[in-house]
């Protein structure tokens, strides 16, 4: 998994101009369409938070989220000659996605860091929270990504239509605005079906607000994330006698 990383890694960023900034490029530039669409047009309420701050927090996870998803979808079908000519657990391929991914947003966190000093803001005790919170993202990613990547090898319609999904996630993830336009009765089953949801406010609430995370909400997530993580490796062991042959 190491090797794999490192070699995703260098491909990626080597004959690049620009190296590793393509990885802070991304959020940053949603992160200036976001300012323009929702905080100036829509006017979303952030609890005090300076919105640059409120979304980029946002964008983070959810930029992690995306990117596990997207590349580990594609890991199989992608590397069809070390998949045919060595043996070793084949789950590598789309938990190596949410390593890369994991880099690239250890690097998104410079600017974070940034963010913070202009606005005079520093993180309180409840900053704790978020490992536990980042697991609940982590498990979603990696459980979406063993789903993905096992349906791909046999429909490669998944594989096309999964972009699209994850551009409309972000509209309906709450990454530009806050959870609280939810309705208070739906919140639970939302961020049941949206594990990446309670995540998001999770981090504001812990990082931002020196607050606990909404328990309530983050467990629904937990318990989404869970079932996603191991129902998608269990779906994965399934497919995954027939990967050699159909790739």
């Amino acid at each position: 998994m190491r090797t794999l990383a490192e070699r995703d890694i260098r491909v990626r960023y080597k004959q690049a101009a620009l190296g590793l900034a393509w990885s802070l490029i991304t959020p940053l530039a949603l992160l200036v369409a976001f300012t323009i669409l929702f905080n100036r047009a829509a006017h979303v309420a952030t609890d005090g938070v300076p919105y640059t701050l409120f979304a980029y927090v946002g964008l983070i996870p959810w930029t992690f989220f995306s990117s596990t998803v997207g590349a580990g979808s594609s890991s199989l079908i992608g590397d069809q000659a070390l998949l045919n000519k060595t043996y070793f657990p084949r789950e590598i391929f789309p938990v190596n996605a949410a390593v890369v991914a994991g880099f690239d947003a250890l690097t998104s966190l410079v600017p974070l860091a940034v963010l913070l000093a202009v606005h005079r803001r520093t993180p309180g005790a409840e900053v704790l929270w978020a490992p536990v919170i980042l697991i609940v993202l982590a498990a979603a990613a990696v459980g979406l990504a063993l789903i993905a990547s096992s349906l791909v090898v046999y429909l490669r319609d998944v594989r096309l239509a999964l972009p699209l999904v994850l551009q409309m996630g972000l509209f309906l993830t709450p990454v530009g605005y806050d959870i609280s336009v939810i309705p208070a009765r739906l919140r639970l089953p939302y961020a049941f079906l949206d594990p990446v949801a309670p995540v998001i406010a999770g981090l504001r609430n812990s990082v931002l607000l020196d607050r606990a995370p909404d328990l309530g909400l983050l467990g629904a997530g937990a318990a989404s994330a869970s079932l996603l993580f191991f129902g998608g490796w269990a779906l994965f062991k399934r497919l995954e006698t027939g990967f050699a042959d159909v790739v």
